[in-house]
């Protein structure tokens, strides 16, 4: 397939890599930022531009993958493609597009992506949709090339999953973020609590994470509870999240 890569951000990077090491021919890449769509189409030697005027029009398929705010901007230049046009939102619905393009779809890559940090596409879940049955085809097809795991979800059921990951990825990502400040604070290192986030999301890889809760909090063990409040009156904003989250970890025992 001819395809045109509209982004060049995190997701954008790591699909075009994927994209291209299965053979898939990115002709061009995307971006406001010239330097940005350069950078990412040297990568995968491909044409860049900062211009949607100059997008190619005649391409088999358009992958958006830009600030949820940005996709109707960028769908409504493609309005006179010919190719299947995709975003990689997990929270927009594939309307946004549909009412721009004849052939409409979604591509959303369920993980988290750096630049920086290399992935293997293959053990990544790939959320499909499509305005028809064909073109669903055709996403299944490329889907299954670069990952092992293709789910076809409606948008409804997508944001059900984007909202799970918000909760899964990003909030756990901060309370490690909020662990460092304490413990920076106090003259220690994040490498010492390193082990301790490794095992506990090992557990969840065969475990529900209810069975495998520990902690004060699951042993309703008020008086530490009520020294780690204590030792975060200076951080009124972190003895609230403690509070909040302490409170919800004992409602799952009731």
């Amino acid at each position: 397939m001819n395809i045109v890569l509209l982004g060049s951000g995190n997701v954008a990077t790591h699909l075009a890599k994927a994209l291209k090491s299965k053979g898939e021919d990115v002709v061009q890449v995307y971006s406001p930022n010239l330097n940005n769509a350069k950078l990412l189409a040297d990568l995968i030697t491909a044409e860049a531009t900062n211009d949607l005027n100059e997008v190619k029009q005649n391409a088999d398929l358009y992958i958006i993958s830009v600030k949820d705010d940005a996709i109707e901007t960028v769908a409504k230049s493609l309005k006179n493609v010919t190719g299947l046009v995709v975003h990689t939102s997990g929270t927009t619905d594939i309307s946004i597009l549909s009412s721009q393009v004849k052939k409409a779809g979604v591509f959303y890559p369920l993980q988290t992506f750096s630049k920086g940090k290399e992935v293997s596409f293959e053990n990544i879940p790939l959320c499909i949709e499509a305005n028809d049955e064909g073109q669903l085809t055709i996403l299944n097809k490329l889907a299954t090339k670069i990952s092992h795991q293709v789910y076809q979800l409606d948008g409804e059921k997508r944001k059900v999953l984007h909202l799970a990951a918000v909760f899964a990825c990003n909030f756990p990502n901060h309370l490690y973020a909020l662990a460092n400040k304490i413990l920076n604070q106090n003259g220690l290192d994040f490498e010492i609590i390193r082990p301790l986030i490794a095992e506990t999301a090992d557990k969840v890889m065969s475990n529900l994470p209810e069975n495998v809760q520990t902690g004060p909090a699951v042993r309703t063990d008020e008086s530490t509870l009520n020294k780690h409040l204590s030792m975060l009156t200076d951080m009124p904003e972190l003895q609230n999240i403690y509070q909040t989250l302490s409170d919800s970890i004992k409602l799952t025992l009731k």
